[in-house]
This record gives C-alpha cells, sequence and structure tokens, in this order.
C-alpha cells in the first residue's frame, strides 16, 4: 500500500438557497485533496451546516496533516490510528468531523486507482433507492409547510418529514394535522423535533401526535441523553430514531444495546468518515435496525446503495451539491421523483469547483 505524501485544505462556504435557518444562510465545507507517494489523489470534504468550520479546516492543517504524513494511506488502517491520536481533543464532534475530509479523500483515493465507484467498491444492493422529503422548516407558517408538501407530493414522494417542536404544542398539533391531510392516509410521515423537548415534554407530546400515524419520532431528546430515551421508549408507541449526532462507534453501541431505537442515522461526516460508518451500520445490522443515513445525499446514496434491507435517502430541498452549486461537474447521485440512483463514476465522484460561491480560505 502507498504512504500519505501530502495533504492540502481548502474552505468553501456557499449561500443555501432555503437557509435552514435565517440567521445562518451559508453552508460550510472544508475540502481535502490527499495525494499519495505513487502520485495518486483523492478528493474528499468535511461539512458543517452552521458553526465549527475554522475549527475543523485548522485541525486538518495542523494535527491531521502532521501525523499523517508518511503513513499507510489504506484509511482503514489510518482510522483507528489517527483517532486515538487525536482523541485527547475529543472522542468525538471536531475530531471526527476533520477525519471525515481525510478519510472520505483516502475512499476516493483508493477507488479512483482501483477504477469502480464507491457503491461498486463496497457491494452495491440496489439499483435504486426511496426518497423522502425533509425540510428545515420549523419557521416556515403553516402555508408554507402545507406548500412544500405539496412539492414533495408532486414529484411523487411517498415520504416526508417535518419539524416540530413549536414553543406551543398546540401548534405542533395544528401543524402535523394539515401536512398529514395535505399527505393523505397512505404516505409515511416522519418528525424530527431536533433535541428540543425534555423528557415530560416529550411524553406529553407524543401522546398528543401519535394518532397521525407516524414512522418515527427523530431525536426528541438531547442525543446524550441514553437514559432518557430508555424511558421515553417505555412510555410511547412512536418508533424513535436518531444518530446525526452520535460521533462513534461506542455511542451507537450503547444506543443500540439500550434497544430504544427503530432506526439509526449515521452522519457520514459526523462519525468520521466512510471507514466508521461501515462499522456502525453492520452493527445496526446485526442488533436488527434500520440505518437511514442521515442528509449529505451525494454521498449518503452512494453508501445507502451498498446496505442491506430497506433503507432510504434524505433529500432536503435545494440542500444536494448541486443547488449548493459547489460541484464543476454533475454528482453519480441523481434524484427523480421518489428515487435515486448513482452512475458509475470512479471514486466519489464529486468534482468541487475552485473558485466557491461564497468565499474560500486556503489552509497554508
Amino acid at each position: 500500500m502507498s504512504r500519505i505524501a501530502r495533504i492540502d485544505v481548502r474552505r468553501v462556504s456557499a449561500r443555501m438557497p432555503r437557509p435552514w435557518v435565517p440567521e445562518a444562510p451559508d453552508l460550510h465545507l472544508i475540502i481535502v485533496r490527499v495525494e499519495d507517494d505513487q502520485g495518486a489523489v483523492g478528493t474528499g470534504f468535511s461539512w458543517t451546516p452552521t458553526i465549527g468550520a475554522s475549527a475543523v479546516s485548522a485541525l486538518l492543517g495542523d494535527d491531521i496533516r502532521r501525523f499523517v504524513v508518511g503513513q499507510d494511506a489504506d484509511p482503514a488502517t489510518l482510522w483507528p490510528l489517527l483517532w486515538a491520536h487525536l482523541h485527547e481533543a475529543g472522542g468525538g464532534g471536531i475530531t471526527t468531523i476533520a477525519i471525515a475530509g481525510l478519510d472520505l479523500a483516502l475512499w476516493d483515493l483508493r477507488t479512483r486507482r482501483d477504477g469502480v465507484g464507491l457503491a461498486t467498491a463496497l457491494g452495491r444492493r440496489h439499483e435504486r433507492l426511496p426518497v423522502y422529503g425533509s425540510g428545515v422548516n420549523l419557521h416556515y407558517s403553516a402555508d408554507e409547510l402545507v406548500a412544500q408538501v405539496r412539492r414533495w407530493t408532486d414529484r411523487g414522494l411517498d415520504a416526508v418529514k417535518v419539524k416540530v417542536g413549536k414553543p406551543d404544542l398546540s401548534e405542533d398539533i395544528e401543524r402535523v394535522a394539515a401536512v398529514r391531510d395535505a399527505l393523505g392516509p397512505g404516505r409515511r410521515l416522519m418528525i424530527d423535533a431536533n433535541q428540543r423537548w425534555d423528557l415530560p415534554t416529550a411524553v406529553r407530546a407524543l401522546e398528543a401526535l401519535a394518532r397521525f400515524d407516524l414512522t418515527w419520532i427523530e431525536e426528541p431528546l438531547r442525543a446524550d441523553d441514553t437514559a432518557g430515551y430508555r424511558a421515553l421508549g417505555a412510555e410511547t408507541s412512536v418508533p424513535i430514531a436518531l444518530g446525526e449526532n452520535l460521533h462513534t462507534i461506542h455511542r451507537f453501541r450503547d444506543v443500540l444495546d439500550a434497544g430504544f431505537a427503530s432506526t439509526v442515522q449515521p452522519n457520514v461526516v459526523r462519525v468520521g468518515g466512510i471507514t466508521p460508518f461501515l462499522e456502525i451500520a453492520a452493527l445496526a445490522g446485526e442488533r436488527g435496525v434500520d440505518v437511514a443515513p442521515h442528509l449529505l445525499p451525494d454521498i449518503s446514496a452512494q453508501l445507502g446503495m451498498a446496505l442491506p434491507g430497506e433503507t432510504w435517502v434524505e433529500d432536503v430541498e435545494d440542500a444536494d451539491f448541486a443547488a449548493l452549486r459547489v460541484l464543476a461537474a454533475p454528482s453519480p447521485v441523481r434524484i427523480e421523483g421518489p428515487w435515486a440512483t448513482v452512475s458509475e463514476s470512479p471514486g466519489l465522484g464529486l468534482t468541487f469547483v475552485p473558485t466557491p460561491q461564497t468565499h474560500t480560505e486556503e489552509t497554508p
């Protein structure tokens, strides 16, 4: 196996067509280019939707760069060594988000060298995957929310996810009722509280909302509150999904062993890249728990193609890389109507623009 000769890091901030929160209109990517001692090149990225991009860039440009140059370029070999090296700075969070940029670049290098796409390299099991419409829409008016849901149903989507967590539970009830009316009885409806509730609030809210035939409630409590989730699981019939804010396989094992999760949602960047994502997905499979990758459809759909059983591609309106205008060539992931497909492009198949929409900062 070759060894890492060089890594380069640059930060890209892209203006979102539909900002997730009004006070944070930009989404941030940290592009990582890695070259090995045989001249092969791979490109990956880290991602932060609101905060942390400067810290991730600094960690990649300093501690990670100094540790990995000269190391084996095999991602599975390098990942545990790098994680152990960085662990003093934190076992997850900024550290795993930064590691992901390098891990994705190394997978890109490896699969480009082999002349295959990521889905093929991982063992493709599906030719297409179902898509669900996902809205960052708690700040939408009820009319705007229903209009968004109708855009999804007009596309033929059979499942949607909307935000809950208004200060007044009656408003959540009215909004979810309006969404269910717009969907009709035959489509799946998921709701996402984004960690806004404590245990008593979650129990009370789900007692009121369960009648809308919910596929899952996502992150009703703080992601770290395993004891609270265990208690909630004993109190509600609504299936519980979480995982976008879990950063290590150890935390996923805690959740899976506790038995309250029907679906886990690892984010490929937040967990540290493709290498740990595959381990987490395998662990969930052993426990009989569904895996629904969180966001980032340009990578998540490729990973999903290699997962056994049913999985979903989360499609947040106007938030893929094409909509953000950060790609210089089409993504291998194509979403049309209710389905996602993946073409056979070497590596990750992502070519980022040299000049971003908003601004870039090089890390020397």
